[in-house]
Formats: C-alpha cells, sequence, structure tokens
C-alpha cells in the first residue's frame, strides 16, 4: 500500500509598522495599515499585529525610534513572526539595521508590492516590465540587501527577478536594466503599432484605483471573460475589447489599477500599459463607493493621472460597488454635520452630482444594477465624440 504524503505549506506570519506624521492622522494611518494589510493578505501572509508611531522626522537609521524597536522585537521573538512590513520605503542601511534588531525579515511596501506584481505577471510584456521594475528597485539597495538575502531563498518581498543566485557586482544589474529597457522599447514600438491599427473607433479607457471592481465592469460591458478577483492588482496586462452599444462600435481597455505610494519604478516600466491610457478619447474613473476612503482614493487616481500628464481627457466618475455601501443612520435630534459613516446612499448621490459639472453615475457591476443607465451614458458620450470627430461617417445611430 502506498502511503500518500501531504506537504502543508506554512503561513508566513507579518507585522505591519506604521508612522503618524505632522500631515497624518491617527485615523489615516489605521486606513493605511488596513491597505498594507491587504497587500500583504494578497501576498500571501497573514499579519498578526499592527505598530504605529509618531515621528515629526524618520530616524536616518533605523526610521522608528528604538524604543518601539524594542517593543516589535519582543513581540517578533515570542510569536515567531516571520517578517516585519514597513508602510514607507526604506533604504539600504535601514533594512540592515532593522533586521538586526528584529531578527526577522524586513520589507518594505514598494518590495511588497512588486512582488505582488511579480506574483500576477503572466505574460512576458508584463513580465519584463515587472523584472525591470525589481532591478531598478535592488540597484540603490544592494549594499545593505544582497548581504540580507543571501542567507534566505523565497519567501514574500524575495521574489528575485529570475536568477538563480544572487549578483552582486553592480555592473551586471545595470547592465540587465539596460537590456530590459531595450527589450520594453520594443514590446513598446509593437504596442504602438497595434494601438494606430485600431482604426477610427473612440477608445474609453476603465481607470481607478486597485480592487474597484474595473476588471467585472469591462466583462459586463464585453460579454467577455477577463480575470477578475477580489484581491489587489488582479489586472496587470491592459486587456482591450471591442464593445458595441446600440449599433455603435468603440474599443474598451481595462488597466493597471492605481494604488498609494504606487512605486515609480513601476509607472517608469509599465509605460507602455499605461499609455492605452494616455491615448484615449474618454477616461471612466470608476470608485468603490462602499470604500471608508472613497474620496482620497480618488484624489489618488487624479494625482496619478496627472503625473501621466493626462490633463486633457474627459473624465467620468463611475460609483461602484453600491450594494457594499452600508452607514449607521443619524438620530433625527442631531444637529453636528453629516459624515461618510452616517450619510445615506441617496444623499451621497446628490452631493456628488451637485458638485460634479460632469455626469457621474451610481451602478453595482456584480448585482447588475442601474447597467442600463451606464450604458446610456457610455453611448451618449461616444456619440457625441464620434460625431465631433467624424461629422461624414456614416453610422445609423439608433434614434
Amino acid at each position: 500500500m502506498i502511503e500518500t504524503v501531504t506537504t502543508e505549506v506554512k503561513e508566513q506570519k507579518a507585522v505591519l509598522i506604521g508612522v503618524i506624521n505632522q500631515h497624518q492622522t491617527t485615523a489615516e494611518v489605521e486606513e493605511y495599515l488596513n491597505e498594507l494589510a491587504f497587500l500583504t493578505e494578497t501576498a500571501g501572509a497573514v499579519p498578526v499585529e499592527r505598530f504605529f508611531q509618531r515621528v515629526e522626522t524618520p530616524n536616518p537609521g533605523t526610521y522608528i525610534g528604538s524604543g518601539k524597536l524594542s517593543e516589535i522585537h519582543d513581540f517578533v521573538k515570542h510569536h515567531k513572526v516571520d517578517m516585519a512590513i514597513f508602510d514607507d520605503e526604506l533604504s539600504a542601511s535601514q533594512f540592515r539595521n532593522i533586521e538586526k534588531i528584529l531578527g526577522c525579515r524586513v520589507i518594505d511596501r514598494t518590495n511588497l508590492i512588486l512582488d505582488i506584481f511579480a506574483r500576477r505577471a503572466k505574460t512576458a510584456h508584463a513580465r519584463t516590465q515587472v523584472e525591470l521594475a525589481q532591478y531598478q528597485y535592488l540597484l540603490p539597495r544592494l549594499a545593505g540587501l544582497w548581504t540580507h538575502l543571501e542567507r534566505q531563498r523565497g519567501g514574500i518581498g524575495l521574489r528575485g527577478p529570475g536568477e538563480t543566485e544572487i549578483e552582486t557586482d553592480r555592473r551586471i544589474v545595470r547592465d540587465k536594466i539596460a537590456k530590459l529597457q531595450e527589450k520594453l522599447e520594443k514590446i513598446d514600438k509593437q504596442k504602438a503599432t497595434q494601438r494606430k491599427n485600431r482604426g477610427k473607433l473612440i477608445r474609453v479607457s476603465l481607470v481607478g484605483y486597485t480592487n474597484v471592481g474595473k476588471s467585472t465592469i469591462m466583462n459586463l460591458l464585453s460579454k467577455s471573460d477577463v480575470f477578475a478577483e477580489d484581491k489587489l492588482f488582479a489586472t496587470l496586462d491592459t486587456t482591450v475589447r471591442k464593445v458595441v452599444i446600440g449599433n455603435l462600435p468603440f474599443l474598451l481597455s481595462d488597466t493597471v489599477g492605481f494604488i498609494r505610494k504606487l512605486p515609480h519604478q513601476l509607472i517608469e516600466s509599465f509605460k507602455s500599459t499605461l499609455d492605452e491610457v494616455r491615448e484615449s478619447d474618454i477616461l471612466l474613473h470608476v470608485v468603490d463607493i462602499s470604500h471608508p476612503g472613497f474620496e482620497e482614493q480618488i484624489n489618488i487616481v487624479n494625482q496619478t493621472l496627472h503625473e501621466m500628464n493626462v490633463n486633457d481627457k474627459p473624465v467620468y466618475l463611475v460609483f461602484n460597488k453600491i450594494d457594499r455601501y452600508s452607514h449607521t443612520p443619524r438620530d433625527e435630534d442631531d444637529l453636528t454635520p453629516p459624515t461618510r459613516e452616517n450619510i445615506s446612499l441617496d444623499e451621497l448621490k446628490l452631493t456628488w452630482m451637485a458638485r460634479n459639472n460632469d455626469p457621474c453615475i451610481f451602478i453595482s457591476a456584480k448585482d447588475k444594477v442601474n447597467i442600463d443607465g451606464f450604458r446610456k451614458m457610455i453611448y451618449g458620450k461616444v456619440r457625441e465624440l464620434h460625431e465631433k470627430r467624424y461629422p461624414y461617417n456614416d453610422f445609423l445611430y439608433p434614434g
């Protein structure tokens, strides 16, 4: 009789660490650590505790104070924690010093996001983009990180760019960066040619924070099967589909989601993917209205679009996930100003419709609520732009 042997993969335990500075409140930092926890879970680890400290300026050697590090060390040792994850980017010396004190692996937010991108990259294009971003991140940290990485293989934050041995020679790393950049330039030219060959169709892109439901909307409108999951960065490669509403065809793109403190290495290496946004005619900014910090997420996406020099496109807000929206009604005699926690969905709709000159719409892609109104809005905007650009095109518009 053959005995079946099963091997269980031990879940890695992590502690999350953030700082409260003069520009942040405790509530904001707690929300940031909520997002860091989601990132940690997406990467496959389990966040077991959170620490944060109020500091005016980060300690140049250890980022946080010695007292807080001692407290974290005791927790890490007692609970056998595998890694400490910082919500901000660390320098090579900070990595080295903190790891010596804590006695566990140390990674930062950028490192964590790069690891998730490495896991999610499926196509050769996406893998090349992520590999380039990894090397660009590692290059200035070689002195502090290689000795740290030589002692361990695998695991979150250590998903190297495909090498079997750690390379300590900066020249070799720079050569790899140059080769990857050259490879991406060729891919960029191919992508640009593909975009030029798409004819005269109006191009619409779904943009927004990560995990707001862009891929679900894409599947709904295009009747395709784009991968959609309730995790961060489910989509890395831009997906383009031809969509027809009424008898008016246009191209719809689903793009990689944005996030707070999106590593600049990723923005640069994903240039060709983001070019799909730059060359679009209309942007549909999808927002998760059930998220408590959705207004900040809107601002982050707008800021990222501004950094990409996407300032001349019509942008329309699409508030998704109204099925998840919840609030605690105020008492009738409560005279305090309404907050996000106690304002109803109907009141919120009126607020946003009043503050925006451009139309916005509220939907649930999951439950297919108000999808007909959504299609009608898209049709009207695409038709309006098409008639301006191609006044003599012989489309038979219904109605």
